[in-house]
């Protein structure tokens, strides 16, 4: 299917790992017809994924930047819209674990550290490019949330409860925008084989993957990179608000 990318721009946060969802997602709208900014606190993540596209035929450029921070997200903004005149496609996909550990033992800085970058970087960066988005009647955003925000699992309080409020915002976000022609919906995915919180999940998580995942396999980033560009696109016109779980059924059992 064509899902009418052509010309579009997109900016993917947290696509320098090349490992991660943003690079898949990245790779994706671009070979959909997008040129994309590439955003990562790692530039030179962030530069090899852009140069891949570049490599593909579209255009990118990398942009070093810390969602948490708005003053690093509205220069990223400010350059990017310099470059290609606008942005058509949003997705905030910057996310960070900072502490694997029981809730008690979890310290207020840590807990500053997942909302600021997984809740306040996905506000920053919405805030920073929707004005253009409401200028031109047009504009689709995509929060990537987690299951952990759907289904809880023990050691991850802070970072749950900081995607538990990217489906909020979603929602909220939705509900305001759409009358002006912005599209906003979430991805919530399940477990998957990336270099998320510094590894690969525990080996005592992907064994208890295998029996109890029904599809029995992890969730891999070009899962969520498809979903991600249905999203992006027209044809997904009629859906607003809604975050689709891309977990192999792991949400539901």
């Amino acid at each position: 299917m064509d899902f009418g990318l052509q010309g579009k721009v997109a900016l993917v946060t947290g696509a320098g790992s090349q490992k991660g969802f943003g690079k898949a997602i990245a790779l994706t709208l671009a070979r959909e017809g997008c040129d994309v900014v590439v955003s990562d606190i790692d530039l030179k993540g962030a530069q090899q994924t852009a140069d891949e596209i570049e490599a593909s035929g579209r255009k990118a450029i990398a942009i070093k930047a810390d969602v948490s921070s708005s003053t690093e997200v509205d220069s990223m903004v400010k350059t990017a819209l310099a470059e290609f005149g606008k942005i058509d496609v949003l997705v905030n996909n910057a996310g960070a674990i900072h502490a694997l550990k029981p809730f008690v033992e979890i310290t207020e800085a840590e807990i500053n550290a997942d909302i600021d970058v997984n809740l306040k970087g996905a506000m920053n960066c919405t805030k920073a490019v929707i004005d253009q988005m409401i200028s031109r009647k047009s504009g689709k955003i995509i929060n990537i949330s987690s299951i952990g925000a759907k289904k809880g699992k023990p050691r991850t309080a802070a970072y749950g409860a900081a995607k538990a409020g990217v489906i909020g915002l979603t929602q909220c976000l939705a509900v305001e925008y759409a009358p002006l022609g912005i599209n906003i919906n979430g991805i919530a995915p399940g477990l998957a084989l990336t270099a998320f919180g510094g590894g690969s999940p525990p080996s005592e998580m992907l064994e208890k993957a295998k029996t109890d995942i029904p599809i029995k396999r992890t969730t891999r980033p070009q899962d969520i990179a498809n979903m991600v560009a249905f999203l992006a696109s027209d044809v997904s016109s009629d859906v607003v608000g809604q975050i689709i779980s891309v977990d192999g059924g792991e949400s539901i059992v």
